[in-house]
């Protein structure tokens, strides 16, 4: 297998993808594990190694006796083309031993445009797709990420799932199966007793029934599996594993930078965002804590850009002391400190400056929609004047470039908020004329809408999807309208975005469809260069399902194929919120006053720290 790896690498893109060998990956003697566990990004090796969620969990497991952890990453097309003519198996990256030969096959699930990938992964690894056609305790498949809170879609292709945060499960369910191993217990045994880890979902112990109108009827669990299942959490951030020593890859990725975790969960409850509800309760890390990690991964990487990540980075508590603490560290290092997912209610210009002094970067703000009647329909909390003023003290601050983003199709939305946005835009480039101090390379202002997709978990998830031809006219409009050459307007291709709004809302019906579009060739369906829209629609076509009724508007009383899933945000609190939307009335966010949304009965540490 070596021999072939090396004669097919001199004829592919990007070799360093596919041979490992990086500084600080982890190789383990095979005398001395019982358990090896192939961790699966269902994308290329640049998008899977910027992800801190992998990185994490890579670690956790490395750190158990006994067992061996290896990546493996979704070839580019030209290495698949390869693969297959010379009957190369997918191999990992550590060992380069075939993904078959492992245990335990792992995939984390971001993105529900991979799922294509996660089906040509096992095929390519020659591992059968469907789970009731993999026999035993070897080759066991299961998943985990976001998108894991609705695993409808990939019933079929799944032994189980892992559902909310993996730093605790991930050991529960390998010390099960260590054990499952070891007496040799049969494959339904395991699924039985693993399905009895709090978070752990089996799907081939819950029947689902369909009734005339092909809505689903009811969900039914057997064998003592729970009626629900609820997510997982950190209780205890300053705790958890983080990685201060980690892969430092020999390519260049997309996010090429030590990221630091600052905290999870939101205060915000933007009523569209599925994170901003699925990863509450909030938990933030202590300062001391994170000046810690950011210097001992900053020295062990090497790298000279340190980010904050978090879903809202402004609203930690302590960001000025903690960033404060970073800028005497990176500072004299000429390190640059990257500030994301900045907020125009809660921006800092003096901080910024501080900051900004190794990199002046532009500043991207999220204003999301045009009209503050849209903006407290979908609860985002922000004015214009509030907007308008972030833009005038930055511009004031020498910024020159702002970016800008906005999503179309949001429920109640009309053309006069789909103008609202061009004049949003125009407002924010008079603003520079009038307060701009750097004038040199003129107002840069970049300008992105997206197509609302409905996600579960969230107060829109009953909401309809607008149609492509719809969403394309309201696109057509705004462009037409826009204020000025100088800005930069670009939008998202609708029909990826209708399928993601189906397969996010899909149900196990929607399984033979995933397969049929596999065998037509669907994969990387994220990459323009791959994404087939005809493919799928012939795919949904060869199955018979009508791919619109998952983008249509859901009825509140119905059965959802999520609903045995538990994230603790309650229902009632969800359908509140979407009848707060129909008003136009904002909810205050977590630090304001608790709303009761439930998550914080996830936390036993008390009450939710917002």
């Amino acid at each position: 297998m070596e021999i072939a790896m090396e004669r097919i690498l001199r004829r592919v893109q990007k070799p360093a993808r596919y041979v490992g060998g990086e500084y600080n990956q982890i190789v383990k003697d095979k005398a001395q594990v019982d358990v090896r566990v192939a961790f699966c990004f269902p994308d290329t090796y640049e998008i899977g190694m910027s992800n801190l969620g992998m990185r994490i969990l890579y670690g956790v497991m490395n750190e158990m006796d006994g067992v061996w952890c290896e990546r493996v990453f979704a070839p580019w097309g030209d290495m698949e083309a390869e693969m297959r003519r010379h009957q190369l198996p997918l191999w990992a990256l550590e060992s380069h031993d075939p993904v078959r030969d492992f245990d335990l096959i792992a995939f984390t699930l971001g993105y529900e445009m991979s799922y294509t990938n996660l089906l040509n992964m096992l095929d390519l690894a020659g591992v059968p797709l469907r789970a009731r056609e993999r026999d035993g305790l070897h080759g066991l498949v299961f998943a985990g990420g976001v998108c894991a809170y609705n695993p409808e879609p990939l019933a079929d292709f799944v032994d189980f799932f892992s559902l909310g945060e993996g730093e605790d499960i991930t050991v529960e369910i390998l010390q099960l199966y260590r054990r499952a191993k070891a007496e040799g217990w049969s494959k339904a045994a395991f699924l039985q007793s693993a399905a009895q880890i709090d978070g752990v979902y089996v799907p081939s112990l819950y029947d689902h029934t369909y009734g005339p109108d092909g809505r689903l009827a009811a969900i039914t669990p057997r064998d003592g599996a729970p009626a629900t299942v609820t997510k997982r959490i950190v209780q205890r951030l300053d705790e958890a594993y983080f990685p201060t020593r980690s892969i430092v890859p020999s390519t260049e990725i997309v996010h090429d930078r030590t990221n630091l975790e600052i905290f999870r969960g939101c205060i915000r409850g933007c009523r569209f965002c599925q994170a901003g509800f699925c990863y509450r309760p909030v938990r933030p890390k202590s300062v001391d804590v994170l000046l810690r990690q950011a210097r001992e991964a900053l020295e062990d990487s090497g790298y000279h850009e340190l980010t904050l990540a978090s879903l809202s980075t402004s609203d930690y508590k302590e960001l000025e002391a903690l960033a404060g603490g970073l800028l005497d560290y990176c500072a004299p290092r000429k390190i640059n400190l990257s500030l994301p997912s900045l907020r125009a209610d809660n921006f800092s210009p003096e901080l910024m400056q501080k900051v900004q002094k190794v990199r002046k970067s532009g500043l991207t703000f999220a204003p999301e929609a045009g009209t503050q009647r849209l903006r407290d329909a979908i609860n985002k909390n922000v004015t214009e004047a509030e907007i308008l003023e972030t833009c005038a003290t930055a511009f004031a601050g020498g910024w020159s470039s702002v970016k800008l983003y906005f999503m179309l199709g949001l429920p109640t939305e009309t053309d006069e908020d789909v103008l609202g946005i061009a004049e949003l835009v125009y407002k924010i480039l008079q603003c520079w004329r009038e307060t701009a101090t750097s004038r040199k390379r003129g107002c840069r202002i970049s300008v992105s809408t997206a197509y609302f997709v409905p996600k579960p978990f969230t107060p829109f998830q009953w909401e309809a999807q607008i149609s492509p031809e719809e969403y394309t006219r309201r696109q057509r409009l705004l462009k037409e309208h826009m204020p000025s050459k100088s800005v930069d307007y670009k939008w998202h291709d609708p029909s990826l975005s209708r399928l993601e709004a189906i397969l996010a809302r899909g149900d196990r019906r929607l399984g033979p469809v995933l397969e049929a579009a596999v065998r037509r060739g669907a994969r990387l369906d994220a990459w323009n260069e791959y994404f087939d829209y005809d493919a799928w629609m012939a795919a949904f076509r060869d199955c018979g399902v009508d791919p619109d009724f998952y983008a249509r508007e859901l009825g509140e009383d119905e059965p959802l194929p999520w609903d045995t899933i538990d994230v603790g945000v309650r229902r009632q609190f969800l359908l509140r919120e979407r009848r707060r939307a129909y008003r136009s009335e904002t909810t205050p966010d977590c630090r304001a006053q608790c709303t009761g949304c439930g998550a914080d009965q996830l936390y036993q540490e008390g009450p939710c720290d917002a």
